[in-house]
């Protein structure tokens, strides 16, 4: 089995997102699994002068950004799709996803890669038979109220991939009781089987 951890927090030390991540992975790796880890803050490009839809810019036309752009995202696809188990970490940043994690899903969003148009028009996603794990946080945000809208997003992202399997642990309005959220978000990480 291959697991896949993202991190996403801006935050390297004292990163309660990441701290969790790693107590997720320690709980579900098994002795044989790899782990491939990918910090979204050590290197992250963002979309920028596509000349037509999509992420499709053919080679010749493509300028040293584009170059670079195509080089991680071909390496972002790859590593999420050779995965069998996924571990975002993500905290909740002003109601929303980090800047880093919305652009790692814009360069993973390829066509005939990770998702494809059928004939009625319809989307479908590629990533089959993988299980994600959120580990979501948030300062005062309520995990799912009206106000949440990385959890839901990240969800319906990973739907859109094909991963259909989601499983969220948090830890959220630590601002409020940060003891009693950290507790909270380990006995599920525990319970997981």
């Amino acid at each position: 089995m291959k697991i896949y951890q993202i991190d996403s927090s801006a935050r390297k030390d004292g990163s309660t997102s990441r701290a969790l991540a790693k107590k997720l992975l320690n709980k579900i790796k098994e002795p044989n699994d790899e782990v491939i880890y990918r910090d979204l803050n050590d290197e992250m490009v963002f979309v920028t002068g596509l000349t037509e839809s999509g992420m499709n810019i053919a080679e010749k036309d493509q300028n040293e950004n584009h170059k670079k752009m195509f080089e991680l995202s071909n390496q972002l696809v790859r590593e999420l799709k050779e995965s069998d188990k996924i571990i975002i970490s993500a905290p909740i940043y002003n109601y929303g996803p980090p800047a880093t994690l919305k652009a790692w899903s814009d360069l993973v969003a390829r066509v005939g890669e990770t998702f494809r148009f059928k004939p009625n028009g319809r989307r479908e996603g590629l990533l089959k038979n993988k299980k994600a794990y959120l580990v979501i946080t948030s300062g005062g945000t309520k995990l799912n109220s009206k106000e949440d809208f990385l959890t839901p997003w990240l969800r319906f992202i990973l739907n859109f991939f094909g991963i259909e399997e989601v499983q969220v642990i948090s830890a959220d309005q630590m601002a409020l009781d940060y003891d009693k959220s950290i507790k909270e978000a380990e006995k599920q990480i525990e319970n997981i089987k």
